[in-house]
C-alpha cells in the first residue's frame, strides 16, 4: 500500500545494479516491499527468483547451507559448500533475495561478495536494518508510510477487516492523527489496528499519545524507534495475561509452527488447552501473529520482544528444554514411521521444521547431552536424502566428538555419518565409520544397528564396482539377524542393497524376483524410499533383458518416489535411467529431455554423474542411441532446450503433476 515510487525504484535498481539493499527501521516494511517487487518482476518472466528467509538462523554458521538449499543446490561432494556453490552458479541467471540480514551481517558480506564475484549472471537483493557495506552496493532506504495518506489508509483498511470500519469524519481525522503519532511505521499501525476490535480509534489514539509523551520525556531514542517500541509495549500491556504469556513462550520457535506444535511446547501452568487456543486466536486478531494456512509466524521484532519477556519470567531455560525435547520426540516418531505409509509425510514434516530441529540440536549440544547424538543419528538419513547432506555431516561430527551416549545411540550416529561420507565420495572414511558403527552395535546387541552397518559396507562396495563383496556383507547380516519389528528398517536397507548386488553380478532373474517381492511388500506398507530403488533396479533389469517399455514404467515410478521426498541425487540417477529406457523405445527427443534434466540435477548436487557401474552403463547406452538417431548437432540443440526450461518442467512433462502417486 502506497509504495509505488519505492517499487519503481527497486525495479529500476535491479535492472542496473547487481547488489541492492533495502534498509530501514524494524517494522517499516522492508520484507513486504521486497516480496512485492520480486513478485512483479517474476510475473514478467525471465530470470529465476529465489527467496531465502534468514530470520530463522540463530547465527551465520548455517547461512551458506540455507542459501544453497533454497537455490536447489545439495552439495554431495567433499568440496567446501561455498566453493561448490560458486562454481555451480557461474553460468546461471538468478535474482537471489536474502531477507533479514542484520543478525548475520558478517556472514552475508562474505557470502554475497564471493557469489557476485563468481557468478556474473547473479543479482542480489537484501533486506537489512543496515547496509552490508560492500563495494557497488546500491542502498534504498525504506521510509515509513506518509502518515496523512497511506498510513491512515492502512489503519482504515485493517479496521475494516476487523469489522469496525472508520467512516465518520471524526474517525478519519483520528486515524490520520494516530498514523502520524506512529510515524507511519506499518508494523506499529498494524498493532494499533489490532486493538480496534475492543476499543474505539479515539481510545487507541488517546492511550498511545500518553505513552508516547511519557517515553519522549525519558528520551528513548529517535522518534521512529520510540514509536514502534512504545506501540509494541502498549500492545503487550493490552493483551490478556494468557496472551502475554503465550507471546513470550512463542519466542522460542525459529520457524513457522502449527497450532498443535504450539500446544505441545507452550502449554502448561495458566495455559491449559482451551486457554492457549483462545490466546493464540487473540494474538492473531491483535496482529501479533500472522498466519499462512495452518502455520503461525511471530515476526522478528515481536519475537525479540517476547524473548525479553521470557527472560523476565525466568522461563527461557525451561521453554528451550521443552522445545528441544519436543523436536527430539518428533525425530523419534519420524524414525518409527519411516517403514510405513507416513514416510513421505515425515520427510516433508522434517523439511518444514528444519529451523526448529536445528535450534533443538543446538540446545542439546550446548548442554553436551547424549540427546544430541541420538537426534543427529535419527535425522541424518532424512537430511542426507532431502538436500541437507553437509548439515547432517557437520552436526554428526560435532555431536559424536562432544557428547557421550550409549553404544546403541552412537552406532546409529556413526552409521548416519558414514552415509554422508559415502555420498560425498569418501569411501575410506565411510568404511572406517561402518566398522566403528558395527562394533558399537555388537556391544549393545543392536540388531538394527548391525544391519545398517552392513548396508553401509555394501553401499561402499557397490559404488566401487564390487557387487559380490556387497552381497556378502548384507547376506551375512541378514542371516544372523532375527526378524523383529525393531529391525525392519535395517532389513529393508540390506534387502535393497542385495538387489543391486545381484544385478551387478548378472544374476538378473534372482535380482528381479527379489526386487518384485520387495516392491510388493513396500507397496503394501505404503513405503516409498526402498520401493523407488526396487523400481530403479527393475528398470535396469528390464533394459538388460530388452524390455524397454517395462523399463520406462519402472523408471517413472522410481522418479515419482524420489520426487515425493525431494531426493535430488536419486532424481538424477532416475532421469539417466529413464533417458536410456526412452532411447531404447525410440522416443529419442523425450530421452534427450530426460538426459538434460539429469545433467542439471547432477550439477546441483555438486558432482559429475555418480552411481554404480550399472548406472554408468545405462548412460553410455543412451548416448550411443541418441547420437546414432539425432546426430551431434540436433542432440545438443534438444539438450539445450531442455536445460533452458528447467528440470522441474521436464519432470512434470515426463511424470505428470507432483501430486500424482503411483
Amino acid at each position: 500500500m502506497g509504495r509505488a515510487e519505492e517499487l519503481a525504484a527497486v525495479a529500476g535498481s535491479l535492472s542496473q545494479q547487481r547488489l541492492v539493499t533495502l534498509t530501514g527501521v524494524g517494522g517499516v516494511g522492508k520484507s513486504r516491499l521486497a516480496s512485492e517487487a520480486v513478485e512483479r518482476l517474476g510475473q514478467r518472466g525471465g530470470r529465476a527468483v529465489v527467496w531465502v528467509d534468514l530470520w530463522p538462523l540463530q547465527n551465520d554458521k548455517l547461512l551458506v547451507p540455507a542459501v544453497a538449499h533454497a537455490l536447489g543446490f545439495a552439495n554431495h561432494s567433499a568440496t567446501d559448500t561455498l566453493d561448490a556453490l560458486t562454481r555451480w552458479l557461474n553460468d546461471q541467471d538468478v535474482l537471489l533475495v536474502l531477507d533479514s540480514c542484520e543478525h548475520v551481517g558478517r556472514g552475508c558480506r562474505t557470502l554475497v561478495s564471493r557469489l557476485l564475484a563468481a557468478a556474473p549472471g547473479l543479482t542480489v537483493l537484501t533486506t537489512s536494518r543496515e547496509p552490508l557495506g560492500l563495494p557497488g552496493e546500491h542502498v534504498i532506504e525504506v521510509a515509513p508510510l506518509p502518515a496523512r495518506t497511506d498510513g491512515a489508509e492502512l489503519l482504515r483498511a485493517r479496521a475494516a477487516l476487523l469489522g469496525t470500519p472508520l467512516v465518520s469524519p471524526e474517525d478519519v481525522r483520528t486515524a490520520v492523527r494516530l498514523s502520524r503519532r506512529l510515524e507511519g511505521i506499518p508494523l506499529a499501525i498494524e498493532l494499533a489496528a489490532g486493538q480496534l476490535a475492543e476499543r474505539t480509534v479515539e481510545q487507541v489514539d488517546r492511550h498511545l499519545r500518553s505513552r508516547l509523551e511519557l517515553t519522549a520525556d525519558h528520551g528513548n531514542g529517535p522518534a521512529r524507534h520510540r514509536a514502534l517500541r512504545t506501540t509494541i509495549g502498549w500492545s503487550h500491556e493490552l493483551c490478556e495475561p494468557a496472551e502475554r504469556l503465550l507471546w513470550a513462550r512463542l519466542s522460542v520457535f525459529r520457524g513457522d509452527v502449527t497450532a498443535d506444535t504450539v500446544q505441545q511446547v507452550c502449554a502448561g501452568g495458566p495455559l491449559g488447552a482451551e486457554t492457549l487456543a483462545a490466546a493464540l486466536a487473540g494474538l492473531e486478531r491483535k496482529s501479533v501473529l500472522s498466519r499462512r494456512g495452518n502455520r503461525y509466524r511471530l515476526l522478528d521484532t515481536l519475537r525479540e520482544y517476547g524473548s525479553t519477556w521470557l527472560d523476565e519470567l525466568g522461563e527461557t531455560a525451561t521453554l528451550s528444554h521443552r522445545h528441544a525435547h519436543y523436536f527430539l520426540e518428533q525425530a523419534r516418531r519420524a524414525d518409527a514411521g519411516w517403514w510405513g505409509p507416513d514416510q513421505t509425510w515425515w520427510y516433508r514434516r522434517l523439511d518444514d521444521a528444519h529451523a526448529d530441529l536445528r535450534a533443538a540440536l543446538d540446545h542439546w549440544l550446548s548442554t553436551s547431552s547424549g540427546a544430541a547424538v541420538e537426534m543427529c543419528g535419527l535425522l541424518g538419513f532424512f537430511w542426507s536424502c532431502c538436500g541437507y547432506l553437509q548439515v547432517a555431516g557437520e552436526y554428526l561430527e560435532v555431536a559424536l566428538a562432544r557428547c557421550a551416549a550409549p553404544a546403541r545411540i552412537r552406532a546409529r550416529a556413526l552409521w548416519a555419518l558414514g552415509i554422508t561420507r559415502v555420498l560425498i565420495g569418501d569411501s575410506a572414511g565411510a568404511h572406517t565409520l561402518a566398522e566403528l558403527a558395527a562394533r558399537q552395535a555388537e556391544r549393545s546387541e543392536d540388531t538394527d544397528g548391525m544391519l545398517r552397518s552392513a548396508y553401509l559396507s555394501s553401499l561402499i562396495h557397490l559404488l566401487a564396482g564390487r557387487p559380490r563383496a556387497a552381497q556378502s556383507a548384507v547376506d551375512a547380516a541378514l542371516a544372523l539377524s532375527p526378524r523383529t519389528p525393531k529391525s525392519e528398517a535395517g532389513r529393508l536397507l540390506c534387502r535393497t542393497a542385495r538387489v543391486f548386488a545381484l544385478t551387478g553380478q548378472g544374476h538378473l532373474d534372482r535380482a528381479r524376483a527379489d526386487a518384485e517381492e520387495l516392491r510388493t511388500e513396500c507397496t503394501g506398507k505404503g513405503e516409498r524410499w526402498a520401493r523407488s530403488y526396487t523400481d530403479y533396479q527393475l528398470a535396469v533389469i528390464a533394459l538388460l533383458q530388452d524390455r524397454a517399455a517395462v523399463a520406462s514404467t519402472h523408471a517413472r515410478s522410481m522418479l515419482r518416489g524420489k520426487r515425493s521426498i525431494g531426493d535430488r541425487y536419486g532424481l538424477a540417477l532416475g532421469l539417466d535411467l529413464l533417458a536410456a529406457a526412452l532411447a531404447a523405445e525410440g522416443a529419442i527427443e523425450q530421452a534427450a529431455a530426460a538426459r538434460a534434466a539429469a545433467e542439471v540435477l547432477w550439477s546441483s548436487v555438486g558432482q559429475p554423474e555418480r552411481g554404480t557401474p550399472d548406472a554408468r552403463h545405462m548412460q553410455a547406452r543412451y548416448e550411443r542411441a541418441a547420437h546414432a538417431v539425432l546426430g551431434e548437432e540436433r542432440h545438443e540443440e534438444l539438450m539445450a532446450r531442455s536445460v533452458a526450461i528447467g528440470s522441474e518442467r521436464v519432470l512434470q512433462d515426463l511424470l505428470g503433476p507432483v501430486s500424482e502417486v503411483n
